[in-house]
């Protein structure tokens, strides 16, 4: 991931047993300088295209396709506001059915799961009931349609556990990217944001030197 080319670097006192001296650094990269999508611009949304994930895409394999370079995995990950992609990314079918097994058992996965509400309308057209409420299995509605009053049963659907794994997987297939024509300039001002200003820590625009404590 070119993430971790784009980050400063960070000398802090070494830790080993093996140093040379109590005055020895260990040079590492300053994981805790975090790149993200700036403010002002998350809730813009003519810079963001929607994205469908295909199956079996990968954030490295959406960054060669949007932007012609694989390493800009990270920005994909940023602009889509995923910090763990194990989590937050969808699987394939054939990982997501694998899943699904592990965490319910192969016996238990076609199960229920919940049950959830049927769309129901008055004569007139009138939405009545929206579609894919959880409820109880035994859910019923008493509403008005025209000057007579209904009681309806029976309109839940039964929902698996592998079927609830799918929605909850189809909902990670949309996400929001950052456009290619705002590329430059989003690198352009992250760039800016890593270099380091002038400070005791201050060694030069891309490294800071922690305080040694074995130094008195």
């Amino acid at each position: 991931m070119g993430y971790f080319r784009e980050l400063p670097n960070l000398e802090y006192e070494s830790p080993f047993a093996t140093r040379i001296s109590n005055s020895s650094y260990v040079q590492a990269k300053n994981i805790f300088r975090r790149m993200k999508i700036r403010d002002d611009l998350q809730n813009i949304f003519t810079i963001f295209n929607k994205y469908e994930i295909r199956e079996g895409a990968r954030p490295d394999t959406i960054a060669e396709d949007l932007y012609g370079k694989s390493d800009l995995d990270w920005v994909v990950l940023l602009s889509a506001n995923i910090t763990n992609v194990r989590d937050q990314w969808p699987l394939s079918s054939k990982d997501l059915y694998e899943y699904t097994i592990s965490k319910y058992g192969l016996e238990n996965i076609n199960k229920v799961h919940h049950y959830e509400t049927k769309e129901i309308k008055d004569s007139d057209g009138n939405l009545i009931l929206s579609k894919g409420l959880v409820v109880d299995e035994d859910f019923s509605i008493r509403f008005k349609n025209g000057g007579t009053y209904i009681e309806r049963s029976n309109i839940t659907n039964r929902i698996s556990n592998y079927e609830y794994e799918i929605k909850e997987n189809e909902k990670k297939e949309t996400i929001f990217l950052l456009k290619p024509s705002y590329l430059q300039q989003f690198l352009n001002d992250m760039r800016t944001e890593m270099v380091y200003s002038d400070s005791s820590q201050f060694v030069n625009k891309s490294l800071i030197r922690t305080q040694n404590t074995r130094i008195s």
